[in-house]
């Protein structure tokens, strides 16, 4: 039981002080709508025994799964490595680097990390990492619209091919700060941002625009021609990548005359596990002259009177440090165990070995796509160039087959229909280096007899 050492003479004499009648009293700001919700749901307490077996029951169904889905997430291969390093006792118990004296080894790795990451991006400066690419974006909006200086430049133009957890978690942090996120359309033919409903959206009020690459449909956007609209428009350009495709294509420091302003994404690909939905960590980088309206942590290498390197906290922007009111954020939370797995992972692969990774993830997609879209109705949605996730459509009931083939421990792909029902029966379904050939041709078989209704025997 928790330990509260105030008696009820103790409250009553404390209420009575402040004048107030009831402890309930203190709240009453929360409407009652919400201090009334119930519980029901809420199942009674297990024991321990009862807990582990449960436990175990749910571990099962994540075994032995062929996983196609990427939505956000992707499987890639891991180096034993990367973990037998990250949980060693320095790095898994480790907590805020406050003491430089004594964090030496965690500040050098995430020094390390920020010169890797603003190295893949092309861009100047990385912060130390954020709770994940969702909030990372909301964090990058927050960033631009203090850029302007100006309360009246409060809107963003957030396109519909942005990921929709990340628009609908941007949404909920922005919109209490009077932001105003305005839907950009995609071209039905093409998947990439519509540039004519851009300018029709243009105003003054517009303080950034946000380019996906690739977007959520795995399209390949025009970037170059988006980033030098933003410039020419005089308003900012926000990035939200995939990491691993920076490897391979041109990174958001390149795009367009002069590069992006921000950059934002998932960490996640770059040696974290699928892990059920997390722990993962989001990115955020950006010119060296925003710097200071970075959320988070920066970590700087400086010499002490030896002339040995040493490495501190050189910027840190949340509320915990500064005044409240001088804050970039009062979250920005650091993931330092994810980004701790990633820094050792980018060491081992290297740059050639990122690239590999991205060349065969898209490789292994085209593939995909060639066995798949050989069955009778189905066909690419787009017909832009892509990445390694491509959205599909399908003459049937998308989520049956999706549940059909997750019968035989095939995860198909994501289906689009919940935030994207204009499009039809459609499957968001993604390849990455772990796939083999007999991988590819399982999955096309299984959803050829899938759609012809027959009954599945699975040989996964």
């Amino acid at each position: 039981m928790p330990f509260i050492p105030h008696t009820e003479q103790d409250i009553k004499e404390m209420l009575t002080t402040i004048g107030v009648d009831h402890v309930d009293a203190l709240f009453d700001e929360i409407p009652a709508s919400l201090r009334q919700v119930s519980i029901a749901d809420v199942p009674e307490g297990i024991s321990e025994m009862e807990l582990a077996r449960l436990m175990r029951e749910r571990a099962k169904q994540d075994e032995g799964l062929l996983c196609f889905i990427g939505a956000g997430a992707y499987e890639h291969h891991i180096p034993a490595a990367v973990f037998d390093v990250a949980t060693r006792g320095e790095f898994y118990t480790a907590y805020t680097p406050y003491q430089a004296e004594a964090s030496q080894g965690s500040l050098q790795l995430i020094y390390e990390y920020q010169t890797m990451m603003a190295s893949l991006m092309g861009m100047e400066v990385s912060n130390a990492s954020l709770y994940d690419g969702a909030s990372g974006l909301a964090e990058a909006i927050l960033m631009a619209v203090r850029l302007t200086g100006k309360k009246n430049r409060n809107t963003i133009l957030l396109p519909q091919s942005v990921h929709p957890h990340y628009r609908e978690t941007a949404r909920a942090i922005v919109s209490q700060q009077k932001i105003k996120l305005v839907d950009v359309s995609y071209q039905p033919q093409t998947g990439q941002i519509d540039i004519d409903a851009l300018n029709k959206l243009m105003n003054e009020d517009v303080a950034a625009l946000v380019i996906p690459q690739p977007n959520f449909f795995g399209v390949l956007e025009e970037v170059d021609a988006l980033t030098d609209w933003a410039r020419q428009q005089d308003i900012f350009s926000i990035a939200v990548v995939n990491p691993t495709a920076m490897a391979l294509l041109k990174p958001p420091g390149q795009w367009g005359k002069e590069g992006v302003d921000i950059a934002c994404g998932e960490g996640q690909p770059l040696g974290i596990p699928l892990a059920s939905g997390g722990p993962y960590y989001g990115i955020l980088c950006a010119r060296k002259s925003h710097a200071r309206q970075i959320p988070g942590r920066i970590v700087g290498r400086t010499v002490d009177i030896e002339g040995k390197s040493g490495y501190v906290l050189t910027m840190q922007a949340r509320e915990q440090h500064i005044r409240r009111g001088k804050a970039t954020s009062n979250i920005c939370t650091n993931q330092g165990l994810m980004v701790t797995a990633s820094t050792i992972y980018m060491s081992l692969m290297g740059p050639q070995g990122l690239r590999q990774v991205a060349m065969e993830s898209h490789a292994r997609t085209r593939e995909l796509i060639q066995e798949v879209t050989a069955i009778p109705g189905v066909e690419m949605v787009f017909t832009s160039p892509f990445f390694h996730e491509v959205a599909l459509r399908v003459n049937q009931d998308v989520e049956h087959l999706i549940r059909e083939l997750a019968a035989c421990h095939i995860q198909a792909g994501y289906s689009l229909k919940p935030h994207y029902p204009e499009l039809g029966e459609c499957l968001l379904i993604c390849a990455t280096e772990t796939k083999t050939s007999e991988d590819i041709k399982l999955l096309a078989h299984h959803l050829r007899e899938a759609m012809l209704g027959r009954k599945l025997a699975c040989l996964a």
